[in-house]
C-alpha cells in the first residue's frame, strides 16, 4: 500500500534478520519515507501510540492481512505491524526516547540511529532479495557477532536497557559481543540503574526463556550487569556447598546448571523459581563442626524472592507462584515419609508440575538422583483424582448446626476433618460429624 502510493517502504530490524536466518520473526516492522500523517491517511484505522517519533501501529485487519496461512506459527501472528517514519534523533535526555526527531527520506540515515548492526537490515517487500545493508548486518549475522550501529558509548547511553539486549541477543543467537561493544557495557553498567524496573524485568524474562538462560546469565556477570540489576544471584558466586549433595560446585554453578535446562518457552515463574530456589543461601551459610550448613535458607529465600518480585514489579500471581516454588523445594526430601493427607495436599499445590519440573532440574543440577521425582509421579498416577481432591464430608453450615459457635475454630476443625478424609478413615458425612463430635466436643 505504501508503495503503491509512491513511498519508500522496506521491512527492519528484527524481522530482516529472523528472516535472514531462517527463523519465524515475531512480528514484521516497516520503514519508510512517509511522515506519521501519510500514513494514518493511507489507513484510517491505526493506533498513532508513538506518533511524536514517527511510529505508528497499523492492525492486520486494516490492511486486509486477517487471511493469513493457518501454518504461520503464532509468534509470526503479530496483532499489528509497527511503521516508522524514517529519521535521525536528537539527543536522550531520559536515556530511553529521543527529545526531538528529524524526518529523513534517506533510509541510509534512519539505520545510524538503530541499536546494533544484526538489526539494522532493511528488505525490500517487493524483492525478498534484495536487502539494503548500510552498517555490515550481514557480514556480523555471518561472523556471529554483536556489535553496535556506530559507536557505543553513545548508543547505550541514548537507550540503557541495549546493553541488556546485547546480552540477550548474543545469548540467544549463541554469538559473541564485540570487542568494543563489550567493554562499553562494562563501563556504563551501573546506568542500568536509570532504566525501569519494569523494563529490566521483562529483559531477564526473555533471557530467562528463551532457551539460553545460563549464557545469559554468564554474560550478565561477565559485564557487570548482574551485579546492577540481581545482585543476589551474583552473590552465590564462590559459596561452596557440602560436596556429599553437591559435587558440581557452589551456589552459582549449581543455579547455572538449571538454568542450562531450561527450554525455549518455559513458563516465567517456572525460569524465575529455578533462579532463585537457593537465593537464601549465601546469607545463611556457615561451616558447622560436621559439613557447610544453609540453616533456615528456604525461609530467608522465600523473603528475598518476594522483594526481588516486588522490586521488578512482578504480578502479585507471579510472585506468590516463585515464592511458593522456592518454600517448597526442599519438600520433595520427604515425599516418601509423608501422611496420604500430606502428600495429597503437597500435589494440589498450584501448577504442581512446575513444583515437580524444577525438583527434577535440582537434581540433575546436583547429585543427579532422581529417584523420588520418580516416586512422586508414580503415586500421583496412582491417586484418583477424587481422592486428591474430594468433595469435602462437611462444612461451616453442618457444623453450625451441631451446636458449635461460628469462629477461627472452624478452619481447624474442618481442616482435621478433611486430613481424616484424604487418609480415607472418614468415608461419609454421618462419620465425618461423629468424629467432629468425638474429637471437638462443645
Amino acid at each position: 500500500m505504501l508503495r503503491s502510493k509512491g513511498h519508500q517502504a522496506y521491512f527492519v530490524g528484527g524481522c530482516v534478520r529472523d528472516l535472514l536466518l531462517e527463523r519465524d520473526p515475531a512480528d514484521f516492522d516497516v520503514s519508510t519515507d512517509a511522515t506519521p500523517e501519510q500514513v494514518m491517511q493511507i489507513f484510517p484505522q491505526t493506533y498513532a501510540v508513538g506518533a511524536q517519533f514517527g511510529v505508528v501501529l497499523i492492525p492486520f485487519k486494516a490492511v486486509g492481512m486477517q487471511e493469513i496461512s493457518p501454518e504461520t506459527t503464532a509468534a509470526a501472528h503479530p496483532k499489528a505491524i509497527e511503521v516508522a517514519t524514517f529519521r535521525s534523533d536528537g539527543a536522550y535526555s531520559d536515556g530511553r526516547h529521543p527529545d526531538a526527531v528529524r524526518y529523513t527520506t534517506d533510509p541510509r540515515e534512519d539505520v545510524q540511529r538503530r541499536d546494533f548492526t544484526i538489526n539494522g537490515l532493511m528488505l525490500d517487500p517487493l524483492d525478498g532479495e534484495r536487502v539494503l545493508d548500510y552498517v555490515g548486518g550481514r557480514d556480523d549475522l555471518g561472523r556471529g557477532l554483536i556489535r553496535t550501529i556506530g559507536e557505543p558509548a553513545q548508543r547505550f547511553r541514548e537507550d540503557k536497557l541495549r546493553m541488556m539486549r546485547a546480552v540477550r541477543f548474543a545469548a540467544r543467537f549463541e554469538y559473541q559481543i564485540d570487542v568494543e561493544t563489550f567493554a562499553a557495557i562494562r563501563e556504563l553498567a551501573p546506568e542500568i540503574r536509570q532504566v525501569s524496573r519494569e523494563r529490566q524485568r521483562d529483559e531477564l524474562t526473555k533471557m530467562l526463556t528463551e532457551g539460553h538462560a545460563r549464557r545469559a546469565f554468564e554474560l550478565l556477570d561477565a559485564t557487570g550487569l548482574l551485579h546492577e540489576v540481581l545482585p543476589e544471584v551474583e552473590k552465590m558466586k564462590g559459596v561452596a556447598q557440602p560436596p556429599q549433595y553437591h559435587p558440581e560446585g557452589d551456589v552459582w554453578v549449581h543455579t547455572l546448571l538449571l538454568l542450562s535446562m531450561l527450554p525455549a518457552g518455559v513458563s516465567k515463574t517456572l525460569a524465575w523459581g529455578a533462579l532463585l530456589h537457593d537465593v537464601g543461601k549465601p546469607p545463611t551459610f556457615r561451616i558447622a563442626p560436621d559439613r557447610i550448613r544453609f540453616d533456615g535458607h528456604v525461609e530467608v529465600g522465600e523473603r528475598m524472592a518476594e522483594e526481588i518480585g516486588q522490586r521488578f514489579r512482578m504480578s502479585n500471581e507471579e510472585i506468590e507462584q516463585i515464592v511458593a516454588l522456592v518454600a517448597n523445594h526442599l519438600r520433595f526430601a520427604d515425599v516418601k515419609n509423608m501422611k496420604e493427607s500430606t502428600f495429597k495436599r503437597f500435589i494440589r499445590l498450584p501448577k504442581f508440575d512446575e513444583h515437580l519440573e524444577l525438583h527434577r532440574i535440582d537434581c540433575l543440577g546436583s547429585h543427579a538422583m532422581l529417584d523420588l521425582y520418580h516416586y512422586t509421579r508414580e503415586k500421583m498416577a496412582q491417586l484418583p483424582a477424587e481422592q486428591v481432591r474430594p468433595k469435602p464430608l462437611i462444612n461451616g453450615d453442618d457444623l453450625i448446626a451441631e451446636g458449635y459457635v461460628q469462629g477461627p475454630r472452624f478452619s481447624e476443625i474442618l481442616r482435621v476433618v478433611e486430613d481424616a478424609q484424604l487418609e480415607r478413615r472418614l468415608q461419609s458425612r454421618e462419620d465425618a460429624l461423629e468424629f467432629v463430635r468425638r474429637e471437638f466436643p462443645r
